[in-house]
């Protein structure tokens, strides 16, 4: 008998299976969309291979061996468990176990992370959600490591070797606290919004300047940022008890009592939220699962 594994393919063991269901090499060659002369060569290599006629002919048909009848279920086996192996293992999320690591900024946190949550814990309550700040400049090898599964970021600061998908367009607001003298008709102007000192979020940390100075400097103009924080989690609250105005995401002003949101007096240009993903995942089940879960609930 030739044990070398390299003189044995699948197709072999799919001729051979064929050929014990059959009983008939015509019907086998059908079976499989071959032609005759071709399963009868088949069948001379899988002799070779396991050292025994296999079959024998007779007026009806070909009879298998009892070494034939001895591989009849082994191969049978061999062949459904390739077959499975070939097809994606569904997912059932209300029984999924599995950790999902996603890259976001504070912002993304509040605007994408909070909604996410609040549907996946109805509909996958197995599944856990680790929150990793982003690091554009490690994020490519992170996603290769499989440190991280999705990130949230802008278009400007994606991988291009990374699936990528437009979550939505972003724009400016202002927010200061609900009885703030500027929430009165005409209070807001470009001159009063100007002559306000200001709070401003730099998630790096120290900046006094942004998008919105960049905006009044094409117009001539400058304003007052007398605080500057890494954290949008804290601005609330502080605006709360002081005359400062920010200028921030509208998506983060949702759900924020004894505050009043107002539009800015002048155009601040906004921004655009995608999530990127690897090639790793992009086929897996689960993975496209989390990802339609995440566009349904930030539309």
């Amino acid at each position: 008998m030739k044990t070398d594994i390299r003189n044995l393919d699948l197709n072999l063991l799919k001729a051979l299976d064929a050929l014990l269901d059959e009983r008939s090499v015509t019907r086998a060659a059908e079976r499989l969309s071959l032609t005759q002369p071709a399963v009868s060569g088949m069948l001379t290599r899988l002799r070779e291979c396991f050292d025994d006629p296999l079959f024998t002919r007779t007026q009806r048909g070909i009879i298998p061996t009892l070494r034939a009848l001895e591989l009849s279920q082994p191969v049978k086996s061999i062949l459904a468990e390739v077959s499975e192996l070939l097809q994606p293992k569904a997912f059932e999320p209300t029984v999924a176990e599995m950790t999902v690591k996603i890259a976001a900024t504070d912002y993304a946190l509040r605007a994408v992370i909070v909604p996410f949550m609040a549907a996946l814990r109805l509909q996958a309550p197995g599944i856990r959600v680790a929150v990793l700040p982003v690091n554009n400049e490690q994020l490519s090898a992170q996603f290769e490591r499989g440190d991280v599964d999705f990130a949230l970021i802008t278009p400007e600061t994606a991988p291009p070797d990374l699936h990528a998908r437009a979550l939505y367009d972003e724009e400016y607001v202002c927010l200061l606290r609900a009885d703030h003298p500027l929430t009165q008709p005409e209070g807001l102007t470009l001159d009063t919004f100007c002559e306000h000192d200001h709070a401003l979020v730099s998630y790096v940390g120290g900046n006094f300047s942004g998008v919105t100075d960049e905006a009044l400097a094409s117009l001539g103009r400058t304003r007052r940022v007398t605080l500057s924080v890494c954290s949008f989690l804290v601005l609330p609250e502080i605006l709360r008890v002081s005359d400062l105005i920010s200028v921030v995401p509208k998506r983060l002003t949702q759900d924020l009592p004894g505050l009043a949101v107002l539009p800015p007096p002048l155009d601040i240009q906004g921004f655009s939220k995608i999530v990127v993903w690897h090639e790793r995942t992009h086929r897996d089940a689960g993975h496209r699962w989390l990802r339609d879960l995440l566009f349904s609930t930030v539309l």
